[in-house]
């Protein structure tokens, strides 16, 4: 069988691979590695949709005599899954109320939709509340779109325009003891919300400039940022269920000598990584 990646004849052996579905998925494995995604997908010429593919992975590779494979940076396929959706919201501004439902099946049908739950399921959740009426309104999805977009897009402006940010949620968890012991439950509340936010958006950020090619090892503490990351997730949940119990000490000294400073190292080290020193 020969194999062509867009276009260009793979170098690949076959071993013990023996049917469709064994093959794409090994190269699924590969692409996945190197920011890449299957876009689309050819047998012997003819054009697999994306609905039919499941039913073929049992095929033969005895019986196929060509199989074609363009590939899309994920960052792309990303970009066009949330600019179809930003779509779908202005539309939805503009219909009237009876036209709404077939905007919302007709997204949900799409291989956007299909491209978000899978790859990006926060987004897919948010658009699935926000057009059901128990989330946010359409402007306001529009904004975090728009966001994700920009991450997308242009990453080292993004994780550098959001110092400034990192610093004053930063300060806010140092100040979330003396929050929580006077009273001031919305601020102490809010501190948290930002800080899980702003977090996410570093993950997020790191994770597509790796895919962009991230020059170096990057480490935080002598540590790789996938491990750092792993234990800051762990430290925030401690954090999240000391709040929930309202256990002001263990909540206020995780907050201040332990999430502070990890999301400032965390966000310098991603600067660093892309050549750009923190003030």
């Amino acid at each position: 069988m020969e194999i062509l990646i867009n276009n260009i004849k793979a170098d690949i052996t076959l071993d013990t691979e023996k049917t469709l579905g064994n093959v794409l998925s090994s190269l699924e494995l590969w692409v996945s590695s190197s920011g890449n995604r299957i876009r689309e997908l050819k047998i012997d010429g003819k054009d697999i949709p994306g609905d039919e593919l499941e039913s073929m992975f049992d095929q033969e590779l005895e019986g196929i005599g060509k199989l074609e494979i363009t590939l899309s940076l994920w960052r792309e396929l990303a970009s066009e899954a949330l600019e179809v959706l930003y779509g779908t919201c202005v539309e939805w501004e503009k219909a009237a109320f009876d036209e709404r439902k077939g905007l919302i099946s007709a997204w949900e049908g799409s291989l956007a939709a299909a491209f978000l739950a899978t790859d990006i399921p926060d987004m897919d959740k948010t658009a699935r509340l926000c057009f059901s009426g128990e989330g946010f309104s359409t402007g306001d999805l529009v904004v975090f779109i728009e966001e994700r977009l920009r991450e997308l897009k242009d990453p080292e402006r993004e994780i550098l325009s959001s110092e400034g940010l990192v610093k004053t949620v930063s300060e806010r968890m140092e100040e979330l003891p003396l929050d929580m012991q006077t009273g001031k439950d919305m601020r102490a509340a809010e501190s948290v919300n930002l800080f899980s936010g702003i977090a996410e958006k570093v993950f997020r950020l790191y994770s597509v400039l790796t895919m962009a090619g991230l020059p170096g090892d990057v480490t935080v503490e002598n540590m790789p940022v996938s491990d750092y990351i792993a234990e800051f997730n762990s430290a925030l949940k401690e954090l999240l269920d000391a709040y929930g119990r309202r256990d002001t000490v263990l909540a206020g000294d995780i907050a201040e000598y332990e999430m502070a400073p990890r999301l400032r190292k965390l966000h310098s080290a991603v600067l660093n990584g892309i050549g750009v020193r923190s003030v």
